[in-house]
């Protein structure tokens, strides 16, 4: 099994929207691949509510049987257009990749 977990930190404004606004479309957004991309078992989307400065602002933990379900997973085509809006609102990102 792959475990694949991403945490962001977002600009406090982007794409004319508000930290929060885009915090919530960016959840919305991932909530959205859960039915459409086959390959993944486990999928979680949060928005941090501690106001920790070590804190980040959303967080992804997903799992996928094997790397290639992995792979798919980010190659797709619905999971490239959230990455699109991510890359425009995020100042931050940490990614861990790992199999148990």
């Amino acid at each position: 099994m792959i475990k694949h977990i991403v945490f962001w930190r977002f600009k406090e404004s982007a794409e004319g929207a508000s930290k929060e606004e885009n915090l919530r479309k960016a959840k919305s957004l991932f909530d959205g691949l859960r039915g459409s991309i086959k390959e993944i078992d486990v999928f979680e989307v949060g928005i941090n509510f501690d106001a920790s400065v070590d804190a980040a602002d959303l967080v992804l933990y997903s799992e996928f049987p094997r790397m290639e379900d992995l792979r798919s997973y980010q190659n797709h085509s619905a999971h490239v257009k959230v990455v699109e809006f991510i890359g425009k609102v995020k100042s931050e990102k940490r990614v861990v990749d790992y199999e148990v």
